[in-house]
């Protein structure tokens, strides 16, 4: 056996790339748009009560502090999880499979959430 087995396995102590740390992001927010489907689909039934339902969810959405920084959160999560999902299948496609290229479609994702995530905060407040 070899004495130079690592010692320290602790997941916390390496530095994941840039690529790694988007592709386990793009899960990520999937998962949050998946919990995050519970509160639109309050808000649509609620709705869809009629009319003083729907001036509820409106009040809701134009008033509450809180459930705008949730639709926020929703649409940015959406934005990234949608250009992470197009930089996947881009390299399904062959494409930008290469270090450095894989490197610079992970900026280009983290630069286009970040304007997509600017454009919904102008939505939505």
């Amino acid at each position: 056996m070899s004495d130079k087995r690592p010692v320290n396995l602790d997941l916390g102590t390496f530095k994941h790339p840039l690529v790694s740390v988007i592709s386990i992001s793009h899960r990520i927010s999937g998962v949050v748009l998946f919990v995050g489907l519970v509160f639109l689909f309050n808000l649509f039934d609620m709705s869809l009560e009629g009319e003083l339902g729907f001036a509820s969810a409106q009040t809701l959405l134009l008033e509450h502090s809180l459930a705008q920084f949730v639709t926020w959160g929703l649409l940015t999560a959406l934005g990234f999880h949608f250009s992470a999902g197009m930089k996947h299948l881009v390299m399904d496609f062959g494409h930008g499979e290469e270090l450095e290229s894989a490197n610079n479609a992970a900026k280009f994702v983290i630069g286009s959430t970040v304007v997509l995530a600017i454009l919904a905060g102008v939505w939505v407040w």
